[in-house]
């Protein structure tokens, strides 16, 4: 039995599955994150898409207007968050609240999760700057690991260090056997 593309629905099948496949993973380096920036970055603006990636020595976000990249060394505070948008947004959601019996304000409840990334950093003059991303659910967390074991600064530790070292409970509070 031969897989020819025109006799066999298969081979079809996998060949065009193939065409599709291949080239949409090699378009994205490895540790590569779609993000939008919410606001922040020199040159770049306010809730732009694209892709965030760490490399040797900084932190790049590529968006389809504009490029910015960050020295980790310069990266002063990291912070990650929990948030949530809504699920039908743009002019649409707006529509909806004015949807009668109060169905709009009932639709604004359904919500998607989304983590949120916030840097704060020097420019090479000194000046301190800020920039807010957000990104899918679990994906902050470990970007903050990686740029702090690049060598960026946080004013929150990540709660796997502090379990880790083994915090010890509050002053006052007895620990029962």
């Amino acid at each position: 039995m031969r897989l020819l593309p025109a006799k066999n629905p298969v081979g079809l099948a996998l060949l065009l599955l193939c065409a599709f496949v291949l080239p949409a993973s090699a378009q994205q380096p490895s540790g590569a994150l779609h993000v939008v920036q919410i606001t922040g970055l020199a040159g770049v603006k306010n809730k732009s898409k694209g892709i965030l990636t760490v490399e040797k020595d900084s932190l790049k976000f590529a968006g389809s207007n504009a490029k910015a990249e960050v020295a980790i060394a310069a990266l002063q505070d990291v912070i990650t968050g929990n948030d949530s948008q809504r699920v039908i947004r743009g002019t649409l959601g707006t529509l909806t609240m004015f949807a009668p019996y109060g169905s709009g304000r009932f639709l604004s409840l359904f919500r998607s999760k989304l983590d949120t990334l916030t840097i704060q950093y020097r420019d090479a003059e000194g000046g301190l700057h800020g920039a807010i991303f957000t990104m899918p659910v679990g994906k902050a967390d470990l970007l903050k690991k990686e740029l702090v074991a690049r060598g960026a600064h946080t004013s929150v530790p990540l709660e796997e260090d502090s379990n880790a070292t083994g915090a010890k409970p509050a002053a006052g509070k007895e620990q029962k056997p």
